[in-house]
């Protein structure tokens, strides 16, 4: 892997509105790991898509129509296949972490990068998916050298409101090939 601008060569890469910029002399040193599926337990990568691109149209379903106000991304997405797509550039803020705190710092969107799995708490991830994480962590760490400690689901830095990427997540798995 490599990237040019914050943007990783050869995937595919859909600008989402929804970023800024980091704060000035704030090092990239966090990696979230969370889990989401539209509506829930649904595998269809467009309606993330949508949703994270401001264009999600929820018809008729009540759980699409409850979210689809939200402004949130996430800088990489990794569906059910195992393919990696990018939403904002690495250098930027992405709007993934919202209320949340790691080690006494605030706002975990300042300081880290956002990697949604496409699934749920409930299932188990797809092989293909932990192939394709393992080797975009392993970028990440030696392009930021972030440490093993810093790698964390939404869970862990926004307790009570966040589940993802829940019981199922391999996290011995991801930590022995990283």
């Amino acid at each position: 892997m490599r990237a040019l601008e914050g943007v990783i060569h050869g995937i595919e890469y859909f600008q989402s509105p929804n970023f800024n910029e980091r704060p000035k002399d704030i090092a990239i040193d966090l990696i979230v790991i969370h889990a989401i599926s539209l509506p829930p337990k649904n595998y269809d990568t467009e309606l993330i898509k949508d949703l994270f691109l401001n264009t999600l149209e929820a018809g008729n379903d009540s759980y699409l129509r409850s979210i689809n106000h939200l402004k949130v991304s996430s800088h990489f997405l990794i569906t059910r296949a195992g393919q990696l797509i990018q939403f904002v550039p690495i250098h930027l803020r992405a709007w993934h972490a919202g209320i949340s705190s790691f080690k006494g710092r605030e706002e975990c969107n300042d300081f880290s990068i956002g990697i949604e799995l496409e699934g749920c708490d409930e299932e188990e991830f797809a092989a293909s998916q932990y192939e394709t994480l393992i080797e975009l962590v392993n970028f990440l760490k030696q392009e930021y050298l972030i440490i093993e400690d810093n790698i964390v689901g939404h869970s862990s830095i926004a307790p009570g409101r966040k589940t993802d990427p829940g019981p199922h997540f391999k996290w011995n798995l991801l930590k022995s090939s990283t």
